[in-house]
C-alpha cells in the first residue's frame, strides 16, 4: 500500500529521484579533503590577516612617535624670542646701523674737510715760500720756520731730535688736550695726516 502511495505521488517520486542522483555524486572522502583544505586556507588567511594587523599597529605606533616629535619640534624653545620681540630687536639693530652709518659719513666728511684744509695750508705755505715777501724776510724767517709757525697755529708742535729730524708731533685738540703722535715713518703721509686731524678734532 505504501508503494502504491509513493508511485502515485509525483512530487515524492521527484524527491526520491534527486536523492538517488545526489547519492551517486557525493564522495565523503573528497568532501573531507575539501573541508580540510578550506580549514587550512582559513588558518592561512587568519595568520596573514593577523600579521598584517600587527604590522599596521607597528606602523601606527611609529607614525604616532613621528607625529609627537614633529609637534615638539614645532614648538618654540623657551630661549627663542617671540616673533614680536625678534622684529623689535631687528628694528633696533636697523636703527643702530643707520645711526652708525650717519656717524661714519659725518666723520668721513669732517676728515675730508680737514684734509682739504691741510692741503690748502700746505699750498699756501709753498706759495709764501716762493713769493717775493717771503724772500724779503728770508733773513728772519725761512720756509721751514714759516711751516713751523703755520703748524703751531693749527695746534701741531713737532719735536725734533739732535739731528733736526721730527721724532713725534704734539697735537693740541679742540678740547685743549695734548696728544703725542710718533713720527716713525711706518705709515703713509696720508694715514699720518688723517690720524693727526682726528686727534686735533677730538
Amino acid at each position: 500500500m505504501a508503494r502504491d502511495l509513493q508511485s502515485k505521488d509525483p512530487q515524492l517520486q521527484e524527491c526520491i529521484k534527486l536523492i538517488r542522483e545526489m547519492t551517486s555524486i557525493i564522495d565523503p572522502a573528497d568532501d573531507y579533503l575539501t573541508i580540510t583544505a578550506a580549514e587550512e586556507q582559513m588558518k592561512i588567511n587568519y595568520a596573514r590577516g593577523k600579521k598584517e594587523n600587527e604590522e599596521a599597529y607597528v606602523d601606527l605606533k611609529a607614525l604616532s612617535r613621528v607625529l609627537e616629535a614633529a609637534k615638539k619640534s614645532s614648538m618654540r624653545p623657551p630661549n627663542v624670542p617671540s616673533l614680536e620681540k625678534h622684529a623689535s630687536h631687528l628694528n633696533e639693530l636697523d636703527g643702530s646701523r643707520l645711526s652708525l652709518a650717519k656717524a661714519i659719513r659725518d666723520a668721513e666728511g669732517s676728515l675730508a674737510s680737514k684734509e682739504a684744509e691741510l692741503a690748502a695750508l700746505k699750498e699756501q705755505a709753498r706759495s709764501l715760500e716762493e713769493s717775493d715777501p717771503a724772500k724779503d724776510h728770508q733773513a728772519q724767517l725761512d720756509g721751514s720756520a714759516l711751516r713751523l709757525k703755520i703748524y703751531r697755529g693749527l695746534g701741531f708742535e713737532p719735536v725734533l731730535d739732535k739731528d733736526g729730524r721730527v721724532t713725534k708731533m704734539l697735537v693740541r685738540s679742540e678740547s685743549s688736550d695734548i696728544h703725542s703722535f710718533p713720527s716713525d715713518g711706518s705709515k703713509s703721509d696720508f694715514d699720518d695726516a688723517a690720524q693727526l686731524w682726528r686727534l686735533a678734532s677730538s
